[in-house]
């Protein structure tokens, strides 16, 4: 990827939305009849899939959202506690959950998106959960499943470096990676995709940081990271997809 100049003016004016101003609606991919990305990365042929546990059988009691709010917090220290696999279930639901199929361009989920055009995939190094290996793996939303990516010997090494050494990445139970697909929010908004797309992460993460309360685990949001080898982790090309956040969660102390 070409590296653009970067100055005050133009950072201030990437949170502004004058570009929406112009952007020529009639001219992008929709408009043009052009058919929407998929919705999600079909897994590759022979890959292990692993089916998640459905939502009604979740030992997930329910938890106040005023207490959540009020408590959250980001934490870098975790027990090493395992995290059971209806936990990583209700983490990933809360972040990317689907709520239903309206037609190949809209999925309603849990969080919300500009467009309804949910640009994520979510990958996850994988290091203490209960019934899992260790490795890399990616959610399928929309058969609420995880997809076996690949292993990796020195994976709390290669999430510590990824992270510019932020050791807690990897001394976490799972660490969060999710990426952007630029086609899919490119293919309605265009040039006006890029400050939504920040947004919609955003959104994504809070949603982390609220359920994470609810089962006893923390989390903290991780944007210094190293682009070239989080990309390399997940094994993205970087231009058309690309790390755009991190989380690593992990089971944290009992508040006296």
């Amino acid at each position: 990827m070409r590296k653009p100049t970067i100055t005050t003016e133009s950072g201030r004016y990437f949170l502004t939305d004058r570009i929406r101003e112009e952007v020529n609606f009639y001219c992008t991919p929709q408009s043009e009849g052009v058919d929407p990305p998929p919705v999600q990365k079909p897994a590759q042929p022979g890959s292990r899939i692993i089916p998640l546990p459905p939502r009604h059988e979740w030992p997930i009691k329910a938890y106040d959202l005023q207490t959540a709010i009020s408590d959250r917090e980001s934490h870098r220290r975790f027990t090493g506690e395992l995290l059971s696999l209806d936990e990583l279930a209700f983490l990933l639901w809360a972040t990317q959950g689907v709520r239903a199929v309206v037609h190949e361009a809209a999925v309603l989920r849990t969080v919300p998106s500009a467009g309804c055009r949910h640009p994520f995939e979510t990958y996850l190094g994988v290091l203490r959960v209960a019934g899992l290996n260790p490795g890399l793996y990616r959610y399928l939303p929309l058969d609420h499943a995880l997809v076996h990516e690949r292993d990796l010997p020195n994976l709390p090494a290669y999430l510590t470096a990824a992270c510019r050494g932020q050791a807690f990445a990897g001394q976490a139970t799972v660490t969060f990676i999710w990426t952007a697909v630029m086609a899919r929010t490119e293919w309605r908004y265009a040039e006006a995709s890029y400050k939504v797309i920040a947004l919609d992460a955003g959104h994504v993460c809070q949603n982390l940081y609220l359920a994470c309360e609810a089962i006893g685990c923390g989390t903290c949001a991780i944007a210094a990271y190293n682009q070239g080898l989080a990309d390399e982790l997940v094994a993205v090309d970087g231009n058309e997809e690309f790390t755009v956040y991190i989380a690593p969660v992990g089971k944290v102390p009992l508040q006296p």
